[in-house]
């Protein structure tokens, strides 16, 4: 049986619950490449969830992937919790010189 709960969705996202991107075109919060509707494009809370995170942004799969690979949750809600601390991190700096070279689908 299908709850009611499951059935809803909010404004932004679509039947089954994925984030739907607004018409005007939106960047990577990591990389700042243009964000294409699609499987190449994730969501990311930057306090994780396990630390008490609730606050969701939209990025690349692999810029997403890329910051799971170096940080542990704790890492995250402690020292690399904004945007720029993330960047300033020497591996995902090397990362996002490199990836800021690919085209927006690039999926690694």
């Amino acid at each position: 049986m299908v709850s009611k709960r499951s059935l809803r969705w909010k404004e932004g996202q679509d039947a089954s619950g994925a984030q739907m991107l607004p018409e005007e075109d939106l960047t990577c919060p990591l990389c700042g490449r243009v964000l294409l509707q699609g499987p190449t494009v994730d969501e990311h809370h930057l306090v994780p969830r396990s630390q008490g995170g609730r606050e969701k942004f939209l990025l690349h799969k692999v810029c997403h992937n890329k910051i799971h690979q170096v940080f542990k949750p704790r890492e995250l809600a402690r020292h690399y919790c904004t945007w720029e601390a993330l960047r300033d991190h020497p591996e995902v700096s090397k990362f996002v010189d490199w990836v800021q070279k690919r085209p927006p689908d690039f999926m690694g």
